[in-house]
């Protein structure tokens, strides 16, 4: 093997390990990655920035407002309320349900529909105790699976369609793929509606645990007039750093200041609401200038003057591996956290001195602006309301939106012009119709990702012109040529599905690329049908809460543990990878014709 095969190899092994471990923001690694081969003389200059010219990245920002633009207006709300029904019958239920979101998955990002379906469907099951379980996860992946079925149902068909530009191959088609990806959904959506009444758990998700579990944690005092704390700031007044206490909010003359500031000045007859450990209310009530209520406070979740949140943190965000207290997250947010929910628990610790993860749940006490502040920001996955007044919706201008993603697709599809083209005339034509505003449209796009999708053409690109990817297809070849080449094949959608779990998708299919075809040049196959396997592996994330983006945003809603993800993960990724291997071949013959 080569000096800079042996290089290259080191750099993505790093790279891998960085991103496997969630020590840096997955943008931040393949840029770091793309550098340090750039700097090393593996790539040149024009090959490191490759990416960055490819029509893939620009694509996938339009297709972000586009997606946008249909979760503000709510255009997927009938699909909620037409197939869900009043009974929670779970297979029947989800029969209806999944169906319809797997098909919008197939021509919009499947993280905004989850954004926007997850609320509804938990509120769904908590009226009708049903379990929220039962429903967050198969949402996830019926998502998921969609997905495989259009070019533009995730952002991996268009980095593969770019890879395969760049290999002088034809780019995939509109509907080229849905060959593959409409069977692939077909079985998965199966095994789903068959198996998860049996292999998923019945969790409470963290909303539930929230409304039936926090009563028991709240308990109120009042300020007593012209007493010691009357006039004093709720930090002068110790009111501040409690021991496992918090104050949520202060009540005065029928309004209410939520979440509680350190700098508020308490006056007297003030209803101050504390959540916490009940052992230390006693401390609390025992001050001097506060007297106890004579029963606990219900929480009110539909207060005109405040609303309870529910916040997924995000890999991506600054909160991962800090406290409360280290981010001021009362200052920066504007926002109490009540409770911490992780891997299906609830948290029973100081709040503040907990170190936040990745998937964390956290729910939270603000104005109703909360979640237009932080939607499309990378410190959440996923932000609803649990109580208040939800924000309006675009009422007729969803009809538009629906309109001009049809035009989109149709058009694309007709091949009147290259999706890029489509994309970006329909992002336009939302922004100039007042569907979205310049800003709205701006924070839509997910930078991170596009800068992922960018610089990982030049980690691929040195992956090939080092000779790694010939080195690991050999490998692969030599140990699966006695199968055949759908034993090849296997091998690489083997390969994709296990990297998926552990990297980001798009990551992954850029890394996995070069190994396919050059696997595919050992064995004198056509290169395309492995590129297709590979683009519907990279998506099928199943195994894990972290492999994907909308597992995680499912992840606490759901209530869910990690090993919950497997128990239907597994059969599902089984199936998935049977379909690849037996239907690719019929599809695409792997011998040149």
């Amino acid at each position: 093997m080569s000096g800079q095969a042996w290089f290259t190899l080191g750099v993505i092994a790093v790279m891998i390990a960085a991103l496997a471990r969630d020590r840096v923001a997955p943008a931040l690694a393949l840029l770091a990655a793309n550098l340090t081969l750039l700097l090393g003389g593996v790539i040149t200059t024009e090959e490191a920035l490759a990416g960055f010219s490819n029509p893939a990245p620009l694509t996938v920002a339009a297709l972000f407002v586009v997606a946008r633009a249909v979760e503000k207006t709510g255009a997927l709300e009938p699909i909620l309320r037409g197939t869900l029904g009043h009974r929670p019958g779970r297979r029947l239920a989800l029969l209806r349900f999944l169906a319809p979101v797997a098909g919008a998955s197939a021509f919009l990002n499947n993280t905004p529909i989850v954004a926007m379906l997850a609320p509804q469907v938990a509120d769904w099951a908590n009226k009708r105790g049903a379990s929220v379980s039962s429903y967050l996860m198969p949402l996830s992946f019926a998502t998921i699976l969609g997905g495989t079925v259009t070019l533009i149902g995730t952002s991996t068909n268009l980095v593969v369609s770019g890879l395969m530009v760049d290999a002088g191959m034809a780019p995939i088609g509109m509907f080229e793929i849905t060959r593959i990806g409409l069977p692939v959904m077909a079985l998965g959506l199966g095994v789903i509606v068959l198996l998860s009444p049996i292999v998923l758990p019945n969790r409470r998700g963290a909303r539930r645990q929230f409304e039936e579990e926090l009563r028991e944690y709240v308990f109120t005092s009042r300020v007593v007039a012209g007493g010691p704390l009357d006039g004093k700031s709720v930090e002068e007044g110790g009111l501040r750093n409690l021991e496992g206490l918090f104050l949520v909010e202060i009540e005065r003359d029928g309004q209410v200041l939520a979440p509680a500031a350190p700098t508020t000045l308490l006056r007297g007859g003030d209803r101050l609401l504390f959540t916490g450990r009940v052992d230390m209310a006693r401390d609390v009530q025992g001050m001097r200038g506060l007297v106890s209520t004579e029963h606990n406070h219900a929480l009110d979740f539909n207060s005109g003057d405040h609303t309870f949140f529910e916040a997924v943190v995000s890999g991506a965000s600054a909160l991962v591996g800090k406290t409360l207290k280290e981010v001021e997250f009362r200052s920066r947010y504007q926002a109490a956290v009540l409770a911490i929910h992780r891997a299906g628990q609830r948290i029973h610790a100081k709040l503040g001195e907990v170190p936040l993860r990745e998937g964390d749940t956290l729910l939270l006490v603000s104005d109703r602006d909360f979640g237009r502040r932080w939607r499309d920001r990378s410190d959440f996955l996923l932000v609803s309301h649990l109580g208040g007044t939800p924000a309006p919706r675009g009422g007729g201008k969803s009809i538009f939106v629906g309109a001009v993603m049809l035009a989109i697709v149709v058009v694309a599809g007709a091949g009147l012009l290259p999706i890029l083209h489509a994309a970006l005339i329909g992002a336009l034509l939302l922004v100039a119709a007042n569907i979205l505003t310049p800003g709205e449209a701006r924070s839509a796009v997910d930078l991170d990702v596009l800068i992922v999708i960018a610089a990982a053409f030049g980690v691929g690109t040195a992956i090939e012109r080092s000779g790694l990817a010939d080195l690991i297809a050999a490998y692969i070849v030599g140990g699966f040529e006695a199968w055949g080449p759908g034993g090849v094949l296997f091998a690489i959608a083997l390969a994709t599905i296990i990297l998926t779990e552990v990297i980001t998708n798009n990551a992954t299919a850029v890394l996995i690329f070069p190994i396919g075809l050059a696997a595919a040049g050992d064995m004198g196959l056509d290169p395309r049908p492995f590129a297709f396997a590979i683009t519907v592996a990279a998506s099928l994330s199943f195994l894990t809460p972290i492999g994907y983006q909308t597992n995680t945003m499912v992840y606490g809603p759901g209530g869910y543990r990690f090993g919950d993800y497997f128990r239907l993960g597994a059969p599902l990724t089984l199936i998935a990878i049977a379909a690849i291997v037996i239907l690719i071949p019929v599809f695409w013959p792997l011998r040149p014709q």
